[in-house]
């Protein structure tokens, strides 16, 4: 309610007092005196009303006065037809006024949930005044109402922007709708996209991660006669695995399944091969059916059952289908109990859940039934670490800082050892052993880029060298031009530095390297904040980092 509608509607109460005052004293003079002087009456009339006639914008505020009144009480249809007076009479100079009438009918809209009329409303309001809060962030909530994201999403970036990124609700708004955006968006870039063939370090820590994988092992067995004669099947793939040919194993693989029952001796094998690089390359669908027909085989070994299992669990969780990727594991564990890949990948899939207490019990098993590995053992350390933080318990934090080192002399050669623990330590500000830690990691596998990018957020935490962080980080891409992990933090850098057209760009590399339609949407989340922020900013001449708003 403005100034005018409180003091001037309390003025002009007083001024029609006054007036009745002054009739009745007309009155009362006209009954003793017998005056008849009618002229003077009417000239004093008259004076009165010209001292009370409205202006019209008066008017337009007394009829938002009153809608305002009407909207309080939850008579919306009442509230609208009294902005409505007030929209029509004001004069075309008082635009702010103006805009304002058109905010509160649309608010009034809103509560009726005529959305095409909130927006409308807003958008006339917006056009006469372009860093109208209210009516952007009011037409914002329509435009998710009716799952416009694009424009839902510029809207409230511009509300962002505006109020310095202090308002939380548009902050969670603008998450919100960033994901439905990348929902939309991962989905549709889904059915083009084409098939790729990861990084090597990807490829070499995908099949570490599998301490008892029987067709692995065979890949990685010296007795098979490689160099005698022509190869074909499952042999020529296994060539090419060791070659780091890695294009050529499909199409191998596919040669030995099509083999005849009399002609193919590793037709499982070539199943289970075929299965993890249709996975490795985002062919999910496809990996599905190799794995769905080892498990479901009656000839298959055990192991080979186990594995599939493991396997198909990953794709489930990779495709949101929490359900079936813990049934698998169920059924992996009564198939193979002493199998401790088993437990350590399930161990995985209940961290993510933050279900650190039966991710330790999970990791507990896996070292018990293989002491030997390496990458288990310091999963376990970090599954603790997170536990002991989640539950505030002092001493299993100092047990599994203990343990970490312990680790280390155990595994010297092992790098998911350091890196995993430098990244506690970074956590924990302990800035020159994580920076140490990493410098040992790059002794043993100084092409791993993922390190690179690891150093550089080090960097930055601990002594804001953002140049040198993204030096590290564009090393990390010379280095692996398939690294999304290293696109993806170079990108949230450099919205950082306020370079949103390099940033997206770097998303956009990130988002062709993808593998399933989940990481997508978080990319495209990225991606689209910072599209968003350039043209808004860019709109309001404003600058900021929405990305740094955002959870």
């Amino acid at each position: 309610m403005s100034s005018f509608g409180r003091t001037g509607l309390s003025s002009l109460k007083w001024q029609i007092a006054l007036g009745l005052g002054a009739v009745g004293a007309v009155g009362l003079a006209y009954w003793y005196i017998k005056s008849s002087n009618k002229n003077k009456t009417l000239q004093v009339a008259e004076s009165f009303v010209a001292e009370t006639e409205e202006t019209p914008f008066q008017k337009a505020q007394r009829y938002k006065t009153e809608g305002n009144e009407m909207f309080r009480k939850g008579k919306y249809d009442e509230a609208i037809a009294a902005y409505n007076k007030a929209i029509e009479i004001i004069p075309d100079e008082f635009k702010v006024d103006l805009a304002t009438y058109y905010q509160n009918r649309a608010a009034a809209y809103e509560q009726l949930k005529k959305w095409s009329s909130v927006i409308s409303d807003c958008e006339k309001a917006i056009s006469l005044n372009n860093r109208y809060e209210k009516a952007l962030y009011r037409r914002a909530k329509a435009y998710e109402m009716v799952k416009d994201w694009e424009k839902a999403l510029d809207d409230v970036t511009s509300v962002c922007l505006l109020q310095n990124f202090s308002n939380q609700s548009a902050l969670l708004m603008a998450d919100r709708v960033l994901k439905e955006l990348g929902k939309k968006n991962a989905a549709e870039a889904m059915k083009h996209r084409t098939s790729v063939i990861p990084s090597k370090n990807f490829i070499k820590t995908y099949f570490s991660s599998f301490s008892e994988d029987p067709v692995y092992k065979k890949l990685l067995e010296t007795t098979d006669p490689l160099g005698q004669g022509e190869l074909k099947g499952f042999l020529k793939a296994k060539l090419a695995f060791a070659t780091e040919r890695y294009a050529e194993i499909i199409p191998a693989c596919t040669e030995e399944i099509n083999l005849s029952e009399a002609e193919s001796i590793y037709k499982i094998e070539a199943l289970s091969l075929r299965a993890s690089f249709y996975f490795l390359t985002g062919q999910f669908k496809e990996a599905l059916e190799d794995l769905n027909n080892i498990i479901e085989s009656g000839e298959a070994d055990i192991k080979i059952k186990v594995n599939s299992l493991i396997k198909r669990s990953s794709i489930y969780m990779q495709t949101e289908k929490l359900e079936e990727c813990l049934a698998d594991f169920e059924e992996a564990a009564l198939l193979g109990p002493d199998v401790s890949d088993v437990f350590h990948h399930r161990g995985q899939v209940k961290l993510l859940m933050e279900k650190t207490q039966e991710a330790r019990d999970d990791f507990q098993k896996a070292v018990q039934l293989n002491p030997g590995f390496p990458i288990a053992a310091v999963q376990k350390c970090y599954t603790d670490y997170r536990h002991a933080m989640q539950s505030q318990d002092m001493g299993l934090l100092m047990a599994s800082m203990q343990d970490f080192r312990k680790a280390i002399q155990k595994f010297p050669n092992c790098t998911e050892t350091y890196v995993l623990f430098a990244q506690v330590q970074t956590e924990r500000q302990e800035y020159q052993e994580a920076e140490e830690l990493y410098q040992k990691v790059l002794k043993l596998d100084p092409n791993n880029a993922s390190v690179y990018v690891h150093r550089g957020l080090l960097l930055l935490q601990w002594k804001g060298e953002i140049e040198n962080a993204v030096q590290l980080m564009r090393e990390a891409i010379k280095i692996d031009e398939k690294c999304e992990f290293a696109y993806e933090t170079l990108g949230t850098v450099e919205v950082q530095r306020g370079n949103l057209i390099v940033a997206i760009d770097l998303f956009n590399k990130a988002i062709a390297l993808a593998r399933s339609e989940m990481e997508m949407v978080h990319l495209f989340s990225l991606r689209d904040a910072a599209s968003s922020q350039l043209k808004i900013a860019s709109n309001l001449g404003a600058g900021a980092q929405l990305i740094k708003g955002l959870s």
